[in-house]
């Protein structure tokens, strides 16, 4: 009698047994993550108690009755308590057990909110330290909005909030999901999902021009207030947007590509860039469509469209990342 040797196919990726419990450096990691948030939860809720704390004589924020900016007070609270409540997750045995989507799109929008900051915060100080760029100035009739001892005290916490995160995501990730994110890129995705980094690479396109344009000078498409408000920050802040959109979609386009070369890089330029990207594109957005504005400060078409497109790059590329990891899974 003969026997057969039976094949299993090797996967696409290269398998890992769990790793033990957290150690030291995730249990540290969990600290520091938690304390960063102190900060700014204490600066917004001495807000929502009535304190003018960081808050200058003449500032919208100082107006009775603006029930938006209470609200978005409260709604920062909650999502800088997520910090905690993710550093928890992503540390404790029971973590494990939650649902994948319930832990990825809160981690997708902690990315994309913190990634800009992260990028932008140092590199503003920098141009700052070289003198480069003109300084920033309130237009005619400008109210200022906050002191700025706020964010340098406010930024450098979500900073670190932002290593120590990315540091406990990366290991959960290892454990709980092992090999989809590592080893090569493999098969070319579907046409369809070609089409949507195609189109990403397109709408990103558009919105770094625009970025860029205004970045250099550029006064096109911008109001009177935003011209007057000119400054390196601001430099600093169109450069950000501009490179988180490429980044997204040019991860998004080498991960529908495939290929030969390691997954890891796409992927985290993909992940990184379409979360910054979406979301903040949509706090630009929201702030457009939910302030009252001056007679120099009504938003122009354009500005409107950049914000818009910079969400539509961050869909377009967390489609196509959705779409490379159910493969890799279901492989």
């Amino acid at each position: 009698m003969t026997t057969r040797a039976v094949h299993t196919p090797r996967p696409a990726y290269p398998q890992q047994p769990p790793s033990p419990a957290p150690g030291a450096w995730r249990r540290t990691l969990r600290a520091v993550a938690i304390a960063a948030t102190v900060p700014y939860l204490s600066l917004k809720i001495s807000w929502l108690a009535g304190s003018h704390l960081g808050i200058p004589e003449g500032s919208v924020l100082r107006e009775p009755g603006t029930a938006f900016f209470i609200s978005l007070n409260a709604l920062t609270v909650l999502m800088d308590l997520s910090v905690v409540l993710l550093a928890l997750v992503l540390t404790r045995p029971w973590g494990l057990r939650v649902p994948s989507w319930l832990l990825v799109l809160p981690v997708f929008t902690a990315t994309g909110l913190l990634t800009p900051i992260v990028l932008g915060f140092p590199g503003q100080l920098l141009v700052r330290a070289v003198g480069l760029g003109p300084e920033e100035t309130l237009p005619a009739g400008g109210r200022p909005f906050l002191e700025p001892w706020v964010f340098d005290v406010v930024y450098p916490g979500f900073i670190v909030q932002a290593v120590a995160l990315a540091g406990l995501f990366t290991g959960y990730a290892r454990e709980r999901w092992g090999g989809p994110w590592q080893g090569v890129l493999g098969g070319r995705l579907p046409s369809s999902t070609g089409v949507v980094a195609g189109a990403a690479a397109v709408t990103a396109s558009a919105v770094a021009a625009g970025y860029l344009y205004w970045a250099f000078g550029g006064t096109a498409g911008q109001n009177a207030a935003q011209v007057a408000e000119y400054s390196s920050d601001r430099v600093v802040v169109h450069v950000v947007n501009a490179i988180c959109a490429l980044a997204g979609a040019v991860g998004a386009v080498l991960l529908a590509r495939g290929g030969d070369r390691r997954a890891v890089w796409p992927l985290a330029g993909a992940w990184i860039g379409s979360a910054a990207a979406l979301w903040w594109g949509m706090w630009l957005m929201t702030a457009l469509l939910s302030s009252d504005f001056g007679p120099e400060e009504q938003p122009t078409t354009a500005t409107a469209l950049i914000y818009a497109g910079q969400m539509i790059t961050g869909l377009l590329g967390a489609a196509v990342v959705a779409r490379f990891l159910t493969g890799r899974r279901a492989s």
